[in-house]
Parts: C-alpha cells; sequence; structure tokens
C-alpha cells in the first residue's frame, strides 16, 4: 500500500505555535482523506522551526465504489416533492427512478446512487488547497505576489487580494509525495497562489541551503540530516538536555531545568549547539528568581548552580545556537554574555530602586493613613502609591485600593476561624499586592508575590507576613502547592473569596470553556486550602460578609443578593465534586452527602469518606438494599396519595418484626444523631448499620399494605423514620447499588 510524504515548509514558525499545528495537519489532512473514503496504517506529524511535516504510511490507492439507495416520495405525490427528491438524487427525470411497491404504503420512488471511487491522489490534490487555506493558525499574515490587489500580476502570477493565501509566516515551498516503498514515486502537484507542490525542499538555512530532491520519507529524513536539519522535534529536545547536562556537569554545575524553556529551544533551532556563556559575579547579588527569568525571558537560556545547591546560581549560563560555528562558539557565547549582562544590569537597577525611597512621597500620606503604612518603608511606599494612583482592578469591581480594603476586611473574620494572629495576617493583607507597583515586578510580572516577599523580609517584617505576601496567590492550579502558614490561608481564602464574589456580583460567571478571570481555578483553590489544610468554614456566612462592601454595592451593574449566594456556592459545590472524584471518590456517594445549603466544604468530604467505606462493606451493603427498597415504595405510595401517619404509633405495632425495627429505628437515631453532633461519621454509620438485621426481617415478616388503613398509615411512618434516620448521614437514594 502507498505512502503519503507532505511536507510545507515556510518562513520561521513561532516556537509556541509548532507542535500543536503539527497535530492540526495531521488532524486535518487524516481526517479529509477517511472523509473521502480512504483508510491507512498510521500517520505521524513532525516539525522545525520552518517546516511541517507529515508521513502517512499504508494508505488505500482508491477509494470503494459505493451504491446508495435513497427513498423517495410516493408515486402519487405532488410535483413539488417528486422534484426536490429528484433534485437530491441527482436525476433528471422519475424515468431514471425505480418503483417499489410497499403493502401498506403503496407505490414510491427509489433512486439507485452508483458512485465510482476515486484514484487517491485525485482525493489528496483535491483536498490539500482547502486545508492549506483555511489552516488554523492562531495568527497568520498575507505574503507573496497573490496578495497584490485583484488585477495585477506578477510573472504569471495573478494578484487576488484578501482571498490570497493567510499563513503564520511566509509559504515558500509544498513537497507532496505519493508511492509504495518499492515502486517510483510520484508527486501530488496542487498549487496554492502560485505555489505548486513538487518534490524539492531544502536543508538549513546556513549550512545547507541547497534544493533536495526527495522521493519517500526515509530519504527525507536522511537528506535533511546531511543537510543539517534534526527533523524529529523530541529528539532534539532529549539532545539539548543531555548535551545541557553534560556540559554543566562538565564544569562542575548543575542545570536548572525548564521544560517550557526546552520545549520553546527546541522550536528554535534545527541543528542544536549546546554552548556555554558567562557573566560577572556580581549580578548573582540579584535574587535568583530575576536572573533566572531575565535571561530566560530575553535570550532564551538555561541558569546553572552550583553542584548540590538549591537555590544559588552559578554565573554562567547554557544557550542553544542553531549553528554549528567554526570557532566553536566563541563569538555566540560572546555575544549572548553581552545581552545577557546588558539585562542582568536592569534587573539589577530594578532591584535596587525598589529598595529605595519613591521620590514623591509627601502626596502618599492620606493612603499611608488609610491602610497604617510606614512610610519610611519601602514596600509601605508601593503600596500607598498604588492606592494613590488609584490603579483599577476592575471597572466594575473598583480600583486595587478598595480591593485590598476588602480583603483585609474579610482576612479579619477568617482569621480567628483558622487560628492565625489577627495582627499578622492584617498586615500581610495590607502589603500583599504593594509589590504590584516594583519595578521588578513591571518587568516581570510572574513574580508578583514572590518579589514582595523579598521586600518584606528585607525591610523586616514578620516571617510569616512575608510568607503569606508569596502564598496569598496559591495554589494557582491543581498541582501547584497549597499555602500551609495560617497567616498565608486566611490571606489566600480572603483574596480568592473576594474576587470570586466580586465577579459573581457583577454577572461575569465563566461559560462554557471560557473563564477569563480564572475563577474555576479561584474556587478550586478555595476547596484545596480546605480540604488539605483541614479548615472549618462556614462558606456561605463568609460569602456573605464578603458582599458587605460599600465600594460594591449600589454601583451600576452590581447585584448582591441571596439567589447570587447560592449560586456561587453551587459553583463552589462544582468544584468540590471534580477534587472529590479526581482523589477517587464516586459520585453517587459525592451526590448523597452534597446537599444544596451544604456549606461546610471539609464536613462534605469527611461525610463522603465515611459514607465510601461504609457502603464497601457488607453491613453497609446490605442495609444500602433494605433502605433503598423502603424509601422506594414509601416513595411509591407518596405519589399515589396513600396516607401516611405523622408518627409512629407503639399501639399499632403488632409484629414482633415492625416492634423490633421501630426500637432499633430510635436507639440507631439517637446514637447517629449524637456521633453526628461529634463529628464522628464513622460512629454515625456504625449505628446506622444496626438497622441491617431489622430491616431485613421486616420485609421479610410483615405486609406493608395492611387492609387496614391505620396499620398501613404506620407501617408506611416506620418506613419514613427509616429514610429520615439514615437521611441524618446521606441521601442514600442517590447510592448506586
Amino acid at each position: 500500500m502507498p505512502d503519503l510524504l507532505l511536507e510545507l515548509r515556510s518562513e520561521e514558525i513561532p516556537a509556541r505555535m509548532q507542535r500543536k499545528a503539527a497535530g492540526d495537519l495531521k488532524k486535518l489532512v487524516t481526517d479529509a482523506l477517511v472523509d473521502a473514503g480512504l483508510t491507512y496504517e498510521g500517520a505521524r506529524e513532525y516539525w522545525t522551526p520552518r517546516r511541517l511535516t507529515l508521513d502517512i504510511r499504508g494508505l488505500t490507492a482508491r477509494s470503494a465504489d459505493l451504491r446508495e439507495e435513497i427513498k423517495g416520495p410516493s408515486t402519487k405525490a405532488p410535483e413539488q416533492a417528486v422534484a426536490g427528491f429528484l433534485r437530491k438524487a441527482g436525476l433528471s427525470s422519475v424515468s431514471e427512478a425505480t418503483v417499489v411497491t410497499d403493502p401498506k404504503k403503496g407505490d414510491f420512488y427509489v433512486a439507485i446512487v452508483s458512485k465510482a471511487g476515486r484514484a487517491a491522489e485525485e482525493i489528496i490534490a483535491d483536498v490539500m488547497p482547502g486545508i492549506i487555506r483555511t489552516f488554523p493558525w492562531p495568527k497568520s499574515m498575507r505574503s507573496g505576489f497573490a496578495s497584490m490587489p485583484k488585477g495585477l500580476s506578477y510573472g504569471g502570477i495573478e494578484g487576488k487580494g484578501p482571498e490570497s493565501l493567510r499563513w503564520v509566516r511566509p509559504l515558500q515551498s509544498i513537497v507532496c509525495m505519493f508511492g509504495t516503498e518499492h515502486e517510483e514515486t510520484k508527486v501530488i502537484p496542487f498549487e496554492i497562489d502560485g505555489i505548486t507542490a513538487g518534490n524539492v525542499t531544502y536543508g538549513h538555512r546556513f549550512h545547507a541551503p541547497e534544493a533536495i530532491t526527495v522521493r519517500r520519507f526515509d530519504d527525507y529524513v536522511a537528506s535533511l540530516e546531511k543537510a543539517k536539519v534534526m527533523l524529529d522535534a523530541d529528539r532534539r529536545k532529549d539532545m539539548i538536555l543531555h548535551d545541557a547536562r553534560d556540559l554543566a556537569f562538565a564544569n562542575g554545575l548543575d542545570l536548572v531545568e525548564d521544560e517550557g524553556l526546552l520545549e520553546e529551544v527546541s522550536g528554535l533551532v534545527e541543528w542544536p549547539h549546546v554552548l556555554m556563556g558567562t557573566f560577572e559575579a556580581d549580578y548573582l547579588q540579584i535574587p535568583a528568581e530575576i536572573i533566572r527569568l531575565t535571561i530566560k525571558t530575553n535570550q532564551k537560556c538555561f541558569v546553572t548552580r552550583p553542584q548540590g545547591s538549591e537555590d544559588a546560581l552559578s554565573n554562567h549560563f547554557i544557550l542553544i545556537s542553531n549553528i554549528d560555528a567554526k570557532d566553536g562558539g566563541k563569538e555566540i557565547m560572546h555575544g549572548n554574555g553581552k545581552v545577557v549582562r546588558a539585562r542582568l544590569s536592569d534587573a539589577k537597577h530594578f532591584w535596587t530602586r525598589d529598595q529605595g525611597d519613591l521620590p514623591d512621597l509627601d502626596t502618599l500620606t492620606g493612603s499611608a493613613q488609610k491602610f497604617d503604612l510606614d512610610l519610611k518603608k519601602p514596600l509601605d511606599q508601593r503600596m500607598a502609591k498604588l492606592d494613590a494612583l488609584n490603579v483599577t482592578f476592575h471597572a466594575k469591581l473598583g480600583t486595587q485600593g478598595e480591593r485590598v480594603r476588602r480583603i483585609r476586611d474579610l482576612a479579619a473574620q477568617i482569621a480567628p476561624i483558622v487560628g492565625a494572629d489577627a495582627a499578622l495576617v492584617d498586615r500581610a493583607a495590607v502589603l500583599a499586592k504593594a509589590d504590584l507597583r516594583t519595578e521588578a515586578v513591571g518587568e516581570f510580572p510572574e513574580l508578583q508575590g514572590l518579589m514582595g516577599r523579598r521586600y518584606a523580609a528585607l525591610q523586616g517584617e514578620n516571617a510569616s507576613v512575608a510568607v503569606a505576601i508569596e502564598d496569598h496567590y496559591k495554589p494557582q492550579g491543581p498541582s501547584d502547592r497549597v499555602p500551609e502558614d495560617k497567616v498565608a490561608i486566611a490571606v489566600a481564602l480572603a483574596d480568592k473569596l473576594d474576587t470570586l464574589v466580586g465577579f459573581w456580583a457583577i454577572d461575569e460567571k465563566p461559560t462554557g470553556s471560557k473563564d477569563p478571570y480564572a475563577l474555576r481555578r479561584a474556587a478550586l483553590g478555595v476547596v484545596r486550602i480546605l480540604l488539605e489544610r483541614k479548615v472549618r468554614l462556614p462558606l456561605y456566612k463568609t460569602l456573605l460578609a464578603a458582599n458587605i462592601d460599600a465600594a460594591l454595592v449600589g454601583k451600576a451593574d452590581v447585584s448582591i443578593n441571596e439567589e447570587v449566594l447560592f449560586d456561587l456556592l453551587s459553583f463552589f459545590h462544582d468544584r468540590l465534586k471534580v477534587y472529590l472524584r479526581d482523589m477517587g471518590a464516586r459520585h453517587d456517594i459525592i451526590d448523597a452527602v452534597l446537599t444544596p445549603e451544604a456549606d461546610d466544604l471539609l464536613m462534605v468530604a469527611r461525610r463522603a469518606e465515611a459514607l465510601t467505606a461504609f457502603v464497601t462493606s457488607e453491613d453497609g451493603r446490605n442495609l444500602l438494599a433494605g433502605t433503598k427498597r423502603a424509601v422506594q415504595l414509601l416513595a411509591a405510595e407518596e405519589k399515589k396519595g396513600t396516607v401516611v401517619a405523622d408518627g409512629v404509633s407503639d399501639a399499632l405495632l403488632k409484629l414482633d418484626a415492625e416492634k423490633a425495627l421501630w426500637a432499633a429505628i430510635q436507639t440507631a437515631s439517637k446514637e447517629a444523631s449524637d456521633a453526628i453532633a461529634k463529628e464522628d461519621f464513622r460512629s454515625a454509620m456504625e449505628a446506622l448499620s444496626k438497622l441491617r438485621v431489622p430491616v431485613d426481617a421486616f420485609f421479610t415478616d410483615v405486609l406493608v399494605n395492611d387492609e387496614d388503613a391505620a396499620i398501613r398509615a404506620n407501617r408506611l411512618a416506620l418506613l419514613k423514620a427509616i429514610r429520615e434516620a439514615t437521611g441524618t448521614v446521606a441521601d442514600f437514594s442517590k447510592i448506586s447499588g
């Protein structure tokens, strides 16, 4: 069976787009071929900074012939219906249709449509121009003579204006080869904007720019390798990583690994060479995070550290070159070193200035008094400046200063709940956003929080305050760490809850896959803090407290009411379900313990844990079966309007089995209630498990629907008592099995 080799070569493709673009190409092409009736054995995509390549193996040479029966209307149908059928079937008259008789429906038309299969070459040439023209680049551009206005031409190419090809960078050539492993391959020569697919590609831009004629994938890869192009991106990544590690180790250093940077640099080179540059050791006085980000962001280089060191960096960095330089890379290392030094000089300037006084301290006294700030301290000055500038947090939610005040008030209410020192929580909340006005964070926004911690430590803040300034942003994802310090926990909860309440108040909730303000992440962060740090927070009451805010109330488009808060509580429930399922909890168990008004998420999780252990035990499984039978029977009678007594009457209990059940229900209910009051859910489950035997005996010996209406109503009241007893722990009707 034949194979297909496709290459789309262009100017530099941004590294962040390459992997997805190659995957998109594979899906678009294989989907189109399958839709056209072809099959294939396997397909793999490749990419470099200048090309997307697709290797499809075992492609069928031709699509199958098709024979389709299209059922039409009755032979007595109106002309309009018959005409529509003829158009659909591609027939010119009813004489070309077949008349079929149905004993019940009478005679109706049927069209027998035969469609001959097509050669794979024809299908490929047909689908490829459309795929290329509509390729889903995040950003694209027009180029070449075809982009000239319509009516103009050059070199035989007609201008197409806005209809010309859009590509991420100018498309330069297309390779499209088709054929079996042992026979001569052929070019499938489709054309797009003056570029015709052929069998010619080109190697490394500098080392081997000459044309390369290819036939099939294997010699294509070998030819590119000779021309200093390593096609496999994962192989380039592996080579870069191991060479960088080896070079660092040879110099007594460890590589500071960075998967994101590794992915990016592998997309910047076709023939990687790993080199080492240096900068002056004086720059190591700058925090390691700033050095690392400066070198990574501006030069796409890796930093190193002395072997065995956890935090300290060395003054050597690893750079990846796309050139096999004759001088061993000396000029490249020298040039990169100059740029790194210049960037580090800027970074040192930011670091130094952030520790000094602002020039306009006299204008900040009002803000300083508002937040109890000490204008002798640099970080306090930055917080005062943040407030004085009225920096907008959100057009409908006020300024950053107003937001800090809300977080401060909310954190004060949360502090005693988590057992945090109130004064330290207040100080941390006031300074939490101060580093947004530092020059280091202005240059590297991803350092917010971390730089605040650094500057707080420099001005002598309590260690818990400094930690809270960094950790109040955490966790920022399912794999990020959760704050441990109680001060940090209080401020982190206040920060996230204020964000969520605010955006719910202005009806800016996540919709579908869109979540521009990362509200799902914030809610999951709250869930993780509460559960992993075992915090008992009355969520609804806390959300209500977050709403008592003059900066919000009365503003246009801001609505704060019970409906909003319950909707937000439901949102937390959704995040809790996701978290517990990820932890291995069954969805039916979660539904059984999670009521709409539940706002103590830690207790919900503990109930789910206890219920999971219970229903997997023999007693639990048997009680579950009996309870569900009782609840279902009761529900059926209630639906029919059968009278159920308000309570169980001892005088109407005639049989030993129902007397024993009523006694067991009363005992189990009291024991379960006492255990729940102590938040001992396992003991509550054990108390309920004592109902297993009397429930089984009841359904064996007792006829619920007795002829005597009073006895029937009393026995239904017994079933209701079972439902109420088990309902103190969970809704057993929602548990499967």
